[in-house]
């Protein structure tokens, strides 16, 4: 009997000890996935601080972007490039740009065109690496446009009962008999959360359970689903009809969960399924860094976890449940209150100033403790009326919280507030309202590494195009493009094409409006055209745009604002278009030029044959069979084939058109006298001509050059800002209707956390308000605001 007791002891300790490397085994392969996809599939952020939300036709829009990693959230120096679209309703761009990023910061300014129609726009932003994923986790905001040329047009009243309603069961599922919470989320056409009352009703209308929202149109309620029965919403919103709406259906077979937060520094989670036995498994990872992996057997359908909240990170944890069969079955998303965070202190030194007079503001930047912090930060000052208000949202409260979740977040900051009971359960309804997350666990257990399409723009702007035969359209391989832009300042870039057509030309500190040249080698490859791709994302959001209407409060303020828009172009329409140097090196791709020569500093001969042959000793023209050739002469003999010759940084092919150039019109002519590598391309040495304009010369270029207009990155606007320092420019008579004061978009503090900025203000009187983006070097974001008043 005793050898019979040992026997089954040993057979269950054998098979707890299976169990146990079964779990660890199935953890390790979950984990082991995740973490090839997350090193695979670097996330970046970008925020977005505007100098206001509202503006009119004629006026500049001034930004910072900041951008962060998704993991840390702290500056990434990886893209060195961002976009900025401006899209109307239908997803029609009205404006667009590139901007420089450095350390991850950029600035950039934008004129609403007086084209530009009434209404709510997107203002969104993100990098080329970003275009990889969902266009839900770009930046996006909306801003308003005002035409004072226009009539607004006139809304047609919303009906009350005009909204959208959506359920959400914890965990993504309803099963028969176990009881479940649901959250829900009514948004009206604004976007905005609704109030209303709510019953859930079986298919025998009987009443289960009422409800209603409890801030922002979302809330919760708990039931336990009947098997073989079907339940349906009624929403009631003031006096107007109840809209019905299907509950999810309810399951017999599948899994749900339940996470409860009792205050203790725990967090609870049981998973109910219809399996009576096996096992399910527990996965947290906050921000794509895993915090948790564990796994239990089911009980009579039941297992339990426990998570202590110190092991999970500040802000968006996602904890999936999977089946024993390594399904994802499960997932809800807890929020964790960052614990650290910038603290900034600004303030004015009055309170309230008559016209033409000094503001000092005093800035102070600090952690919780109190200590110093070096913080990059940018502020914005402007009048505050019906029309320009004060914006929602923040630094902070982006990176912590919205930029994890899909669409709209009704006034986040909110949610970062101190603890209470209205707002952590607030929370914990957004959380269970969006149901599940980034990425597709399908994908991510596939063990696959991933592909991407778009790279990160790590030197500079990528300019995207395609080389195809120009018969059929078909893709050209292994074709070399070059990318050039006429100027002064030599500027070449070349690509080779892959299996699919496609060019990457990786430009370097290309800035500004101007045409481009882009072509092959016309002597060798005369059957290709090379089409040049738009690098702005094609793949939009959900989110849609409230309708806007000018209220009757508004019309005053618009009125006030047209004027002082007005007279600020035309008084002080100059200073708006001036911009700052981009501050880049000017030399040629190639370097130093072996030797440069100024033609007026030699004879001036008539034709570019006898120039190149009186005194350009390192090369050597012939003629064979009716055709110009130039052979380089390095210092150990002729090199072979011609070569690289450019005017004005464009590649000229026929050496023939080179002997034809005007030398009367050219300044310069650098040479390289050795074989030049130049990314895919090489080159029998390099011959640069530089025309006094820097306009070609009046040369015609090759007919199947693709000749555009193409703007690179953006130049920065000088912010004009006029000081009033003696009693001579105070008592000018020139007005000064300006109602943005102030926009400084880098404003380092100190090591003390310390600066001071000033300006002066203008002849518009009313209340002012300043606002103050910003983030540490360590990643931690803040903002504040300060307000003034301008009185005569």
């Amino acid at each position: 009997m005793i050898n019979i007791f040992r026997t089954v002891a040993r057979g269950l300790a054998l098979l707890m000890l299976l169990s146990l490397s079964s779990n660890a085994q199935t953890l390790n392969e979950i984990q082991g996935s995740f973490n090839n996809y997350r090193q695979g599939a670097l996330q970046e952020k970008v925020f977005v601080h505007t100098d206001k939300g509202s503006y009119l036709t004629g006026e500049i829009l001034w930004f910072k972007v900041y951008t962060v990693d998704g993991i840390y959230n702290k500056p990434l120096n990886l893209s060195k490039v961002v976009y900025v679209d401006v899209l109307d309703d239908a997803q029609v761009p009205l404006l667009q740009a590139k901007i420089a990023l450095h350390n991850g910061k950029g600035s950039g300014s934008l004129y609403i065109p007086v084209s530009a129609t009434n209404g709510n726009y997107h203002l969104r932003a993100y990098t080329n690496w970003m275009k990889n994923f969902s266009p839900d986790y770009y930046f996006e905001k909306k801003i308003t446009i005002v035409n004072p040329a226009r009539s607004p047009e006139v809304l047609t009243k919303q009906n009350k009962a005009d909204f959208d309603i959506q359920f959400f069961p914890e965990g993504g599922n309803l099963l028969s008999g176990v009881n479940s919470k649901i959250a829900f989320k009514a948004v009206g056409k604004d976007g905005k959360g609704i109030g209303f009352k709510g019953a859930i009703i079986d298919q025998k209308n009987d009443t289960v359970v009422r409800f209603e929202p409890l801030k922002f149109g979302m809330g919760h309620f708990s039931f336990t689903p009947v098997a073989n029965s079907t339940y349906k919403a009624v929403i009631r919103t003031d006096n107007v009809s109840p809209v019905i709406k299907e509950l999810p259906a309810v399951n017999s077979q599948g899994y749900t969960m339940q996470l409860t937060d009792n205050g203790s520094g725990q967090l609870q989670v049981a998973v109910n399924s219809s399996n009576t036995g096996g096992q399910v498994y527990l996965f947290a990872h906050t921000r794509q860094m895993v915090k948790l992996a564990k796994g239990e057997s089911l009980s009579n359908g039941i297992a339990h976890f426990t998570i202590d909240k110190s092991s999970l990170d500040d802000g968006i944890s996602h904890i999936t449940i999977f089946d024993g069969d390594k399904h994802p079955v499960c997932e809800r998303l807890y929020f964790k209150r960052p614990s650290k965070k910038l603290l900034i202190e600004a303030t004015a030194d009055h309170q309230q100033y008559s016209g033409r007079k000094k503001v000092n503001i005093s800035v102070l930047a600090k952690d919780q403790a109190g200590k110093p912090l070096n913080a990059d930060l940018s502020m914005s000052v402007y009048r505050l009326d019906a029309y320009q208000t004060v914006e929602p949202g923040d630094i902070a409260s982006y990176f912590w919280l919205s930029s994890d979740l899909r669409g709209n977040i009704e006034s986040p900051e909110y949610y970062l507030k101190n603890s209470t009971a209205e707002t952590d359960e607030a929370l914990d309804n957004l959380m269970l309202s969006q149901g599940w997350r980034r990425f597709q666990w399908s994908e991510v257990l596939k063990n696959q590494t991933p592909v991407f399409s778009f790279l990160p723009e790590y030197n500079g702007h990528i300019v995207s195009g395609k080389v195809v035969n120009i018969g059929n359209s078909t893709p050209a391989n292994d074709v070399i493009a070059y990318f050039g832009i006429p100027g002064k300042r030599v500027q070449l870039f070349t690509s080779k094409s892959d299996s699919s057509g496609r060019l990457l030309f990786n430009t370097k500190d290309f800035y500004g409006p101007g045409e481009i040249v882009v072509q092959t080698n016309s002597i060798k490859d005369t059957t290709y055209r090379v089409d040049i791709l738009s690098p702005f994302s094609e793949q939009y959001s959900k989110n849609i745009l409230p309708g806007f209407n000018v209220t009757v409060d508004m019309q005053k303020s618009l009125e006030i604002q047209n004027l002082g828009m007005q007279v600020q172009n035309i008084y002080a329409g100059n200073k708006i278009k001036q911009f700052y140097d981009a501050g880049i090196d000017s030399s040629a791709f190639f370097g130093r030029p072996y030797k440069s020569y100024k033609l007026d500093d030699f004879t001036r001969f008539t034709t570019m044959e006898e120039v190149l042959r009186e005194y350009i000793r390192e090369v050597y023209v012939v003629r064979q069979q009716k055709k110009y050739h130039i052979k380089m002469i390095s210092e150990k003999g002729f090199l072979e084939g011609d070569p690289l010759v450019m005017l004005d940084g464009i590649p000229i092919f026929d050496i023939d058109k080179v002997i034809a150039l005007d030398p009367l019109k050219i300044k310069k002519l650098d040479v390289m006298r050795s074989r030049y590598f130049w990314g895919p391309a090489d080159a029998e040495g390099v011959m640069s001509y530089t025309t006094y304009k820097g306009d070609l010369g009046g040369v015609e270029l090759d007919p199947h050059a693709v000749v555009l207009d193409y703007e690179g990155l953006q130049l920065q606007r000088v912010f004009y800002s006029p000081v009033y320092d003696t009693a001579s420019q105070v008592a000018s008579r020139l007005p000064d209707f300006r109602n943005l004061l102030f926009w400084a978009p880098t404003i380092n503090t100190t090591i003390q956390g310390k600066n001071q900025v000033s300006f002066y203000t203008s002849d518009m009187e009313g209340q002012y308000i300043g606002i103050i983006q910003g983030m540490a070097a360590n990643g931690e974001a803040g903002s504040q605001s300060f307000t003034f008043e301008v009185k005569k």
